[in-house]
């Protein structure tokens, strides 16, 4: 009995780690193929994980079973190093939805939750996760305009976003 108790909590636990934040919709009309390719990480609010990076890319393909290659680089000046991160994701409810759970540890996985989009080009988007303590603005150019710039970051603000909390990463 104990042992179905800890999986039932475990499972509760990763169920938790998918979920969606209040007020934040996953956008609808999505084209993976638009989305695959390479894209530069503009701005984050900071994290562990990314704690200290520059040149932050992600470049996401497609895996033989149907789901999203994920592979995130980054530099570490501080240890003159790139950092590597390999992951996979998979859509949570339908492909044309822009809710994924992605998982670069194992069983666990987290929401990756495409909220903003540039639907004619792809060019941009506005992503974040199970909590609003985790947010990228995304660029298919390592550097955009401050018109642009300013419209993406009113939109995160419309979203409930603390834009107090945004860095922007260095990219050249």
């Amino acid at each position: 009995m104990k042992k179905f108790l800890l999986l039932i909590f475990m499972g509760m636990i990763l169920v938790s780690c998918v979920t969606v934040p209040k007020d934040i919709k996953p956008v609808k009309n999505f084209e993976l193929p638009k989305y695959l390719g390479k894209w530069y990480e503009i701005a984050r609010i900071d994290n562990s994980f990314e704690k200290g990076l520059t040149h932050v890319t992600a470049e996401y393909s497609l895996k033989d079973d149907g789901g999203v290659k994920v592979l995130n680089k980054g530099y570490s000046s501080e240890k003159d190093e790139w950092k590597e991160a390999e992951g996979k994701a998979y859509f949570i409810e339908d492909s044309g939805t822009g809710l994924l759970k992605v998982s670069f540890f194992g069983p666990f996985y987290g929401a990756y939750v495409i909220f903003w989009l540039d639907y004619e080009n792809y060019n941009y988007a506005l992503v974040t996760s199970s909590s609003k303590s985790y947010l990228w603005i995304l660029s298919r150019t390592p550097e955009i305009n401050d018109n642009i710039k300013q419209f993406l970051m009113d939109e995160i603000e419309s979203h409930g976003f603390d834009k107090s909390k945004i860095m922007f990463v260095v990219q050249k």
